[in-house]
């Protein structure tokens, strides 16, 4: 008898637990938020970009590169059988056209996987350094190549590969060979990222990588993904997705982060795009965890953009600029302005270019 008293109460315990962490799971990751339609006058789908514009990052010249062609574990792939692509749009022509960039030879187009982006502008000679977060056969890689703007191409420089960085989802550039890193899961494993993300583990990181040096230097985030500096070199911005809140971390002189504070923002934040002019970060959002993760067609998953002003100030100020419920655009990833134009980028989807002027 006394067994049986035993086995129930664990069992009860058991499930106890596993009921709250499915009370917490669907908190923090399928938040059913229906989105109100937050149309702007003066957009349009941009032409050519069909299958994905994961990240965006825009140079001082206003040449925007594009990442597209993601697949990534649980997230919908409309091109499955595609190859991996970086675009390059040039904001200053009056209808800009995206165009795929050349890579060198010697590097393997065929299993490029592009995620994050970001650029390093060597201040000495202008070269253009671009820094891809790429899935090989779902592996984690960062490749560094250099920007040829006079034939639109992109020359493979290095490969990055480490222990450290197993499951890498964004990057900031610091340096020509360094940068911060997110690892948005502890587990590469496709069950075990299943039962840490069931789990809300806080065990995701932002890892420092040079060729001398590589360590970790921020922890505790549940789902650590998009990643971006200051203009003044001094903070860094990590997005938690399922925390739905962006970190603000400063930047000591051994590359180590202090955090300092975290905005709750009430949406599942993916990237984040800081303005070069007037520091607001911009970020694209997913309102709805359980429709872009469980892709129905007949229920599609909505796109969101915020900005954030004043983040540093003891009352930042968000504002969302930008909503549609997928008719438009599904699944936005990513949001950077560039003199009165905004560009919105999608997971899986297509991109738009708006006007705001």
């Amino acid at each position: 008898m006394g067994k049986i008293v035993v086995v129930t109460t664990v069992i009860g315990i058991v499930l106890a637990i596993l009921g709250e962490r499915i009370i917490h799971f669907r908190k923090r990751v399928w938040a059913s938020r229906e989105i109100e339609q937050n149309h702007l006058p003066n957009c349009h789908l941009i032409k050519g970009i069909e299958y994905g514009s994961e990240d965006i990052t825009i140079l001082p010249s206003g040449l925007a590169f594009i990442s597209s062609g993601l697949k990534y574990p649980q997230t919908p792939s409309f091109a499955p059988d595609s190859l991996g692509k970086i675009y390059i749009l040039d904001l200053e022509d009056q209808k800009p056209r995206p165009t795929e960039l050349r890579i060198s030879r010697g590097f393997d187009v065929d299993s490029f996987n592009p995620h994050g982006i970001s650029t390093y502008i060597d201040k000495e000679d202008d070269t253009v350094y671009l820094f891809v977060v790429n899935h090989p056969q779902f592996r984690s890689t960062v490749e560094i190549f250099r920007f040829v703007e006079e034939d639109y191409s992109l020359t493979h420089l290095k490969t990055v590969q480490h222990e450290l960085l197993h499951n890498v989802n964004d990057i900031v550039a610091l340096g020509p060979e360094s940068f911060y890193a997110t690892n948005d899961h502890y587990f590469t494993q496709h069950l075990l990222r299943s039962l840490e993300t069931f789990s809300c583990l806080a065990w995701s990181n932002v890892v420092y990588y040079s060729p001398t040096e590589v360590k970790e230097v921020a922890s505790g985030f549940y789902m650590a993904n998009g990643i971006n500096i200051s203009p003044d070199k001094k903070y860094v911005y990590v997005s938690d997705v399922l925390d739905s809140a962006v970190h603000v971390m400063e930047m000591n002189q051994n590359y180590t982060l202090t955090p300092i504070k975290a905005i709750q923002l009430g949406t599942l934040i993916d990237n984040i795009e800081v303005d070069p002019e007037t520091g607001d970060l911009w970020g694209g959002c997913h309102p709805n965890g359980w429709k872009l993760f469980n892709y129905n067609p007949e229920d599609l998953p909505g796109s969101e953009v915020v900005q954030i002003k004043n983040i540093h100030s003891e009352e930042p100020i968000v504002t969302q600029v930008y909503a549609d419920n997928g008719s438009v655009i599904q699944g936005s990833s990513v949001a950077t302005v560039y003199k009165g134009k905004l560009l919105i980028g999608t997971v899986f989807h297509k991109a738009l270019y708006c006007d705001l002027e």
